[in-house]
């Protein structure tokens, strides 16, 4: 069966204003127009490593009992959490057939050549 939602487990895990922590969220597959609409935010044009920050606060559906993930929850992960999470969004967002069989034209050696997954790394 196809899944469209991943469940994830914060190494850390993110500490709201009233001092709770939040681990366990899912993160739902990426849509095209998630990576496309975030290239007009002001932010992202200003520092594009910010991408990554709108792109997560579209994708992640819950994250423990808060009431909505918004770009100001992402920018108050951890690092080591936003590095799970964009290693999260490019493995699930990467399909099987994204590793690519391919032979070198000199020598006529098959390799499978990885594809690199889109959200930063």
């Amino acid at each position: 069966m196809f899944r469209t939602e991943h469940p994830f487990t914060l190494p850390l895990g993110y500490v709201d204003d009233d001092g709770t922590l939040h681990r366990e969220g899912t993160m739902r597959l990426a849509t095209a127009a998630d990576e496309i609409h975030p290239l007009r935010d002001p932010r992202v044009q200003q520092n594009e490593a910010y991408l990554i920050v709108i792109i997560l606060a579209r994708v992640i559906t819950s994250l423990g009992s808060l009431g909505q993930v918004n770009p100001k929850v992402i920018e108050g992960l951890y690092a080591a959490d936003l590095a799970f999470l964009q290693d999260l969004y490019n493995t699930v967002n990467q399909s099987e057939s994204a590793d690519k069989k391919v032979s070198c034209p000199r020598c006529e050696h098959d390799f499978t050549l990885a594809v690199n997954g889109t959200g930063g790394s």
